[in-house]
């Protein structure tokens, strides 16, 4: 696990694209997604991309190995919805342990044959802690704006679950990611350091938020600088933000964080915004371009690509963060 902070400071570092993008494009049916062992479920599981780690893993691999191929130095979790909260809308709140820990076993396995192949670059997995699709801060009821629809608590049972898991699996590092919700994050924050001192280990923990409109703000109301602030009592490896905005729009808060704090600084930006039917347009040059506008004014140590990106956006980006030196970090 140390190795990751020896990188961090020797180069820029990779992270994959999305892993949404490119199950897309295998059009999946209700019965690919359900497999054999699935087939009699209750509830319809189209959709339910973490299942596929279960049910079709071999595509799971895959995308894993093309992102390593295009130079990614950590690949993240197919476990964006690996809560009990979040897997509730499938009844699938029993299977969250088993697809933890069988998404990380998969990024585990080709991690491990990536870094074999080529020692001088070791490859990490980052297990993907997603925001659940509940709120703790604030009410999903107009009428009554002191309801809550999930507690602290609750989040924190949901995460130290899927923590273990992932960990059991192989992770190198933990991703709390597309944070809308501070209260969420410190929720898995809190069980991540739970883990840490019952299992008596260090975890590097990457924190990444999510600015949601122009306004430059989080969903719950917090600014770039403000989000940072609330979460710097914990030791973590990096923050940063993804999601939502594309590279160009991002950039601002980057610069508003990157001189404020001693952690690394990460961003996996959109390829673009999306257009009138929901797909990203941005080619992997287009986004090279303004991500190389981070590396120029010395912004960030991990980048990567979220929403509408692909091996070859990161083939890109991996190509032009070559030939910068990453941004100086003081925290180890």
């Amino acid at each position: 696990m140390s190795n990751i902070y020896k990188a961090l400071q020797e180069r820029i570092l990779i992270l994959d694209g999305a892993m949404g993008t490119m199950l897309q494009a295998y059009k999946f049916t209700e019965e690919d997604f359900r497999g054999e062992r699935f087939k009699d479920y209750p509830t319809p599981l189209q959709g339910n991309n973490d299942l596929l780690s279960i049910t079709q893993p071999e595509a799971i691999k895959t995308i894993h190995a093309k992102y390593f191929e295009a130079g990614a130095d950590i690949v993240e979790t197919n476990t964006f919805s690996g809560t009990t909260i979040a897997m509730a809308d499938y009844q699938m709140e029993d299977l969250v342990y088993e697809l933890n820990y069988q998404s990380a076993k998969i990024a585990r396995e080709v991690a491990n044959e990536f870094t074999a192949k080529e020692p001088h670059k070791p490859r990490f997995v980052a297990g993907s802690i997603g925001p659940t699709n509940r709120t703790a801060s604030m009410s999903p009821d107009v009428n009554d704006p002191g309801y809550r629809a999930v507690t602290f608590d609750e989040l924190r049972i949901a995460y130290k679950q899927q923590t273990e898991a992932l960990l059991d699996g192989g992770a190198d590092l933990l991703l709390v990611e597309t944070v809308f919700d501070t209260l969420n994050a410190k929720a898995a924050l809190f069980a991540i350091e739970q883990v840490k001192e019952e299992r008596n280990i260090e975890i590097p923990v990457m924190l990444s938020g999510t600015i949601t409109d122009a306004s430059g703000r989080t969903l719950s109301g917090q600014t770039a600088e403000a989000f940072l602030i609330s979460v710097s009592h914990i030791p973590l490896l990096s923050v940063g933000f993804n999601c939502a905005l594309g590279a160009n729009l991002l950039q601002p808060h980057l610069e508003a964080i990157a001189n404020k704090t001693e952690f690394a600084i990460s961003a996996h930006p959109n390829a673009g915004l999306p257009n009138a039917f929901g797909e990203y347009d941005e080619t992997p040059e287009e986004m090279g371009e303004q991500i190389e506008e981070y590396l120029k004014k010395n912004l960030i140590n991990i980048i990567g690509g979220c929403c509408g990106t692909s091996p070859e956006h990161i083939k890109v980006i991996a190509n032009i963060a070559a030939k910068y030196k990453p941004r100086l970090v003081g925290g180890f």
